[in-house]
């Protein structure tokens, strides 16, 4: 049902397996009324949406039988795969909904549903512990009475999960539902944190679910769809998203960009290329009667979200989701806050980053020196490689001008005036962030696949120091020598020398010197 193809930090491209089709993951479904389509179905599929989401509890109301007889596809004028919700937008909106969680379960499987969703209680912002404890226990109680009624047959089931900014009881409903051996799951209330750009309650919803549910299973977030923040959730493990954003942004005024969106009214130009952009000027927008304006701007949203996926699939694809996601973060300071944030699960994040990747990574400056890849690998050195036996000096150079750091320049001159007696040492090279770095292993990713710009300052220091020292702890060589070019390490170097038992600091702008104590240091 659902093929996992490439994958990046807890984000995966994917295929998922439908009756009407074939769903590329990450996946936007732009979400439709049964009844009234200011966009039409087919102008969405040539966007390049090839899944969309629409109501089921709506549709039963306004068709009831003709409904089952005509199809959910039918009715919307869709080929490609269609995803229903069961009505619980319309709880969490009037409190209520007239009809049985077995009722709406079998109606979407009578419908022609690809992806069904049992009827759920959503938990909402504001709720208090005891109403979020009633939402997840009424939801597992019509999920497990509605899949003891259906037939399971070709329709996918969804599960959703409810239990809002209550992490302890995301987790707990997660579990619940998983019990039920659905086909995927579906995380919900989180538009309200969304509106008020409450991030990093988002990260903590979406890990709280996500850690918890079968790996193997997609996850949907509903009502996420903004290109701001679809980036951000990929990256925490969800799979497929759901919003009519694109409509009701353009009801009200409001431009999508990639970055945020912008009000008509406030628009000199244009930042876009699509059809509707680049044959259209702002004031010839807002100069267009109510309705066409409305649609005009809805297909510019369609296309905007339409870019954001596929730009978020290439990320995956070519190893640069972090980079991506963090671009993206730095668009507004709540979304910042909260990508920061994401550094505190990075046991859970490195599972899925890949051991190697086919291009460098880059280091703009924190949180990318506690980026996956700079910590699993700073940690397989503590757990891989153990002290030279027969060696008794740790020989340390600072980072070189150039990767792998064997061929700097400092340490092919150094080392040649030596000759065989570096082999009796252990030669290592300090580099921000990773720390200490066997000059063995110096052109193994990512020590030697990287770019940065990192500054040897504040935490990245304090972190590049705690590394080596973990390193050299677990050493326990006899004699420490650090070597100071006199470069941006010199500050750092005096500060590992003062730290380090048995160590002495000196300085290559002296090579005569260097090579006469190093010698005498390793004929002793």
């Amino acid at each position: 049902m659902f093929e996992v193809e490439a994958t990046d930090l807890a984000g995966r491209t994917g295929k998922l397996q439908t009756k009407h089709g074939t769903i590329k993951t990450p996946s936007l479904l732009p979400v439709i009324h049964p009844v009234r389509q200011e966009i039409p179905c087919s102008t969405i599929r040539s966007v390049g949406f090839h899944a969309v989401m629409t109501n089921a509890y709506v549709t039963l109301k306004r068709y009831g039988a003709e409904a089952e007889k005509r199809g959910i596809h039918d009715i919307i004028s869709f080929d490609g795969a269609v995803m229903t919700d069961s009505g619980g937008y319309q709880i969490l909106e009037y409190g209520k909904v007239d009809v049985s969680p077995i009722q709406i379960a079998k109606f979407q499987e009578a419908i022609g549903s690809d992806i069904a969703i049992t009827l759920d209680k959503p938990t909402g912002r504001k709720a208090t512990t005891e109403y979020a404890e009633k939402t997840i226990h009424d939801t597992y109680i019509a999920a497990k009475e509605s899949m003891k009624a259906v037939t399971r047959g070709k329709v996918l089931w969804s599960g959703p999960i409810q239990g809002g900014i209550h992490f302890h009881l995301v987790e707990r409903s997660a579990r619940m539902m998983s019990h039920l051996n659905f086909d995927m799951y579906a995380l919900g209330s989180p538009t309200e944190i969304l509106e008020s750009y409450e991030f990093h309650l988002l990260v903590k919803m979406i890990l709280a679910a996500k850690k918890t549910l079968p790996v193997e299973a997609p996850l949907h977030l509903f009502g996420a769809g903004h290109p701001l923040t679809m980036s951000l959730a990929v990256s925490l493990g969800c799979d497929l998203f759901d919003s009519a954003s694109y409509i009701l942004y353009a009801k009200g005024g409001r431009y999508m960009t990639e970055y945020g969106t912008s009000r008509l009214q406030e628009l000199s130009f244009f930042p876009c290329s699509c059809q509707i952009c680049s044959s259209n000027t702002p004031d010839g927008l807002r100069e267009m009667p109510k309705e066409e304006r409305t649609k005009a701007l809805a297909l510019h949203n369609l296309y905007i979200l339409s870019k954001e996926v596929k730009s978020i699939h290439e990320a995956i694809l070519e190893g640069r989701l972090w980079e991506y996601t963090g671009i993206k973060a730095r668009a507004h300071p709540s979304l910042w806050e909260a990508f920061r944030s994401i550094e505190e699960h990075l046991d859970f994040l490195e599972d899925g980053t890949p051991l190697f990747k086919g291009k460098a990574i880059f280091l703009f400056g924190p949180p990318d020196h506690k980026r996956p890849e700079v910590v699993r690998s700073t940690n397989s050195i503590m757990k891989n490689i153990e002290f030279p036996r027969g060696k008794t000096t740790l020989l340390i150079f600072p980072e070189g001008e150039v990767t792998p750091f064997y061929n700097s320049t400092v340490y092919r001159h150094l080392s040649s005036r030596l000759g065989n007696l570096i082999e009796k040492a252990q030669v290592s090279f300090v580099v921000a962030p990773f720390g200490l770095i066997p000059v063995e292993i110096s052109d193994v990713y990512p020590f030697s696949q990287y770019v940065s710009t990192l500054e040897l300052t504040g935490i990245v220091e304090q972190t590049t120091i705690e590394n080596t020292l973990k390193v050299i702890n677990s050493w326990q060589p006899k004699r420490t020598v650090l070597l100071d070019d006199g470069g941006r390490y010199t500050k750092l170097l005096n500060e590992l020398a003062s730290r380090i038992k048995n160590s002495r600091l000196l300085s290559l702008t002296d090579a005569d010197v260097i090579v006469k104590a190093v010698s005498r240091l390793l004929t002793q």
